[in-house]
């Protein structure tokens, strides 16, 4: 197989690296989170997922939908309080993450090698589905977190996980995705990745009471 089938053959498997991957967090707004299903779970699903990018120095864009009606972003999605205000938040109306101005955020010089995203927050079938749909029709690798992502029925949670997978997205798990991105236990911020599971394992997974049936 010549070198240009393999790098075609690597790069549809889906695999991630730090220095190629995003992170986007979707609207995990304090109005809005309490009415989602499994709630707790997508806000430490989102720390955590926070938290592994800062130790692998990944970048974090988040959006607010209709901030004056929805709230800020919840502060739990966030190990550190400083970690949230220096976060870049778009404000928005528009239901996908990519508006005008995201767009804009990731066509700079130190985000424009970013052709992988891994995407969480709420609802998965209205904002999260429609920012992925859009990053696929970009040409882009979507790694959706299926423990990061829910909406106020599991039905349409269930079926927007379905719709994202038929389009090309990668379902995952944070935890798979963490491990991927260190691909080693060699990586020199292995031992801190894994204090973050260890961390994260202890609390309830309220997904697996799904998996489970």
């Amino acid at each position: 197989m010549s070198s240009s089938a393999l790098s075609a053959a690597a790069r549809h498997v889906g695999k991630l690296s730090p220095a190629t991957s995003c992170l986007l967090l979707c609207d995990i707004q304090e109005r809005f989170s309490p009415l989602i299903y499994k709630t707790d779970t997508v806000v430490s699903t989102a720390q955590f997922l926070t938290s592994v990018g800062k130790a692998l120095d990944i970048p974090i864009v988040a959006t607010q939908q209709y901030t004056k009606a929805f709230g800020p972003t919840v502060p739990g999605c966030f190990a550190d309080a400083a970690d949230l205000e220096s976060t870049p938040i778009f404000e928005k109306k528009l239901f996908s993450m990519m508006t005008p101005e995201v767009l804009d955020h990731l066509a700079q010089p130190n985000m424009k090698d970013r052709t992988s995203f891994l995407l969480f927050g709420i609802e998965a079938h209205v904002c999260v589905q429609q920012t992925c749909l859009d990053l696929l029709e970009m040409g882009h690798d979507v790694h959706v977190i299926v423990d990061g992502v829910s909406s106020q029925q599991p039905i349409d949670r269930e079926v927007a996980l379905q719709r994202m997978m038929g389009a090309g997205a990668y379902l995952t798990t944070a935890q798979s995705a963490a491990f991927m991105l260190m691909k080693s236990a060699e990586h020199p911020n292995f031992k801190a990745v894994s204090k973050l599971v260890i961390e994260h394992m202890k609390k309830t997974n309220e997904f697996n009471e799904i998996a489970r049936k």
